[in-house]
């Protein structure tokens, strides 16, 4: 199925202040047009996106989506209707099986909702996004209440929709619809099935001030929020224990004395994601006390402070590691180390730093009485801080 989106960026959008017109106005430092244009390219089934415009616009359109490599924009019409009909018409030159019509004005479409389109205009010529109505609804006249109007079967619409291409072509060729305010209208007018799809309350249209002003707070929730979390740990050397640093076993060298495996680094870890989401220390999830942790795997350790960073909606995006020791060498040994902590936290090695180095001779470091560790771990939540739970 070849399939095309159709971007209607050809209104004045006077109903919105500024010196441009809405679709041109920055939303999140981004022009709206290009943020539309930019999530639906981002839907994996989308083959293409063509945008129509008022060609007293074109400046600003350059400026917008102009290095984004889109075909050349197609010149609108006198209102909505006419301009999808014409960009359907510069469509038909090469044309798709379907088809996907959005308003510029709805920035914040997400993939999910495109796919929910797509995967139903496999079986059906047309497919709407709609809403439920929750408010009572009451006719108005000159500022009175004259009736109430009844919710059942009543929804909101959404863009995008989605046509079979030639079904659609052919309704606007026929059909005359004064005052459609979207292309579903024409489908049904010219006789189509028009199926439905649930919407998503984010996908607002961009009409007056307030909801420009709303979109930016849905924008503000949907930005990652970084926490960074410190750790710290230090082990006293114990020549009769293995020496564990960062899950890697290193041969020939004294141990660290402990409760669990001593690995200084996993733990320095682990204190650095538990961190992240205030989670308290290792010892308050481990108590040293406790028998059932002695010579326990530190990997567990890490495991668990892990688990406690996805439950509360985190991902963990880098963790930077520095041990100190005189002795012995850790160089040879970083590869590994880096690999097994990639393991462990499910990350690319390129997200896991470990570096080494001495105390130049200096304190129980020097004196080769013990090993530190500092961790530093930046997690990435969705929403602000106050959503992360």
């Amino acid at each position: 199925m070849s399939l095309v989106a159709l971007v209607v960026a050809a209104g004045s959008g006077t109903r919105a202040p500024g010196d441009r017109p809405k679709q041109y106005r920055l939303l999140g430092g981004e022009p709206v047009l290009r943020r539309a244009v930019r999530r639906l390219r981002a839907c994996p089934d989308i083959g293409g996106v063509r945008v129509v415009i008022d060609p007293a616009h074109r400046s600003l359109y350059e400026e917008a989506v102009g290095d984004l490599g889109l075909p050349p924009p197609v010149t609108g019409g006198a209102d909505r209707r006419e301009s999808v009909r014409l960009g359907l018409e510069a469509l038909a030159e090469d044309a798709p099986t379907k088809v996907l019509v959005h308003d510029a004005a709805r920035p914040l479409l997400s993939s999910r909702l495109c796919g929910r389109v797509v995967v139903a205009l496999e079986e059906a010529e047309a497919v709407v996004p709609v809403l439920p109505v929750t408010d009572s609804l009451r006719r108005v006249e000159d500022g009175r209440i004259r009736g109430e109007l009844p919710r059942a079967g009543v929804c909101r619409v959404q863009t995008p929709q989605g046509f079979a291409f030639a079904a659609l072509l052919d309704a606007h060729r026929r059909v005359t619809l004064p005052g459609a305010t979207d292309d579903s209208a024409i489908a049904l007018a010219a006789g189509m099935e028009v199926r439905t799809v649930p919407g998503e309350e984010e996908n607002i249209k961009l009409t007056l001030p307030e909801d420009f002003a709303r979109a930016e707070r849905i924008l503000a929730a949907e930005r990652p929020r970084f926490r960074t979390g410190f750790g710290y740990d230090v082990h006293a050397v114990d020549p009769a224990r293995p020496l564990l640093l960062c899950g890697v076993a290193i041969p020939d060298a004294p141990g660290l004395a402990g409760h669990s495996d001593a690995d200084v680094g996993l733990h320095a870890l682990t204190d650095a994601l538990l961190g992240t989401v205030a989670a308290g220390d290792i010892g308050s999830h481990f108590p040293p006390g406790e028998e059932r942790w002695r010579n326990a795997d530190s990997s567990h350790f890490l495991a668990h402070a892990r688990n406690l960073v996805a439950e509360a909606g985190g991902r963990i995006e880098h963790v930077d590691l520095t041990l100190l020791c005189e002795a012995p060498r850790l160089a040879p040994h970083r590869h590994a180390m880096r690999a097994r902590i990639a393991d462990l936290l499910g990350l690319p090695v390129e997200a896991v730093s470990v570096k080494a180095t001495t105390s130049e001779g200096l304190g129980f470091v020097g004196r080769r009485e013990g090993i530190a560790a500092w961790a530093v771990a930046t997690v990435g939540f969705p929403g602000s801080d106050r959503d992360v739970r």
